[in-house]
């Protein structure tokens, strides 16, 4: 038997790869994941995670090489992002501070963490 995937299922797979890829690794340096996938009305979350007293909204991005999981981050899905962490933060109210970190994934590589990745405007 032969199954074969389109390439919307394949992108949804190689994201919840990714995103479970960056969870571990996360995991690994000390956070604790809070949510994985939030959505919103406003947009979606990778992964909420904290550490400390930091509540930290993540963009995890898989491509074939890690610069081109960097440059696919765009101007308006941190915007996206920061409106679902107001969301967010407006329903579960935090005495944290917050921050918007990227995980980039690329086969065959350590994933990449940039904490701080941008500032909210």
């Amino acid at each position: 038997m032969h199954f074969s995937l389109s390439p919307k299922e394949k992108a949804y797979l190689k994201g919840h790869w990714g995103e479970w890829l960056a969870a571990s690794y996360l995991r690994l340096k000390g956070y604790q994941i809070l949510e994985s996938r939030f959505k919103t009305p406003l947009g979606e979350i990778d992964l909420l995670v904290r550490k400390g007293r930091t509540l930290i909204a993540v963009e995890v991005k898989s491509r074939k090489t890690i610069e081109e999981a960097g440059f696919s981050v765009t101007r308006y899905q941190q915007r996206r992002i920061e409106r679902a962490l107001l969301y967010y933060l407006s329903r579960k109210p935090s005495p944290f501070n917050f921050r918007f970190d990227v995980v980039l994934i690329a086969p065959w590589k350590w994933p990449y963490h940039i904490p701080g990745a941008w500032s909210s405007q």
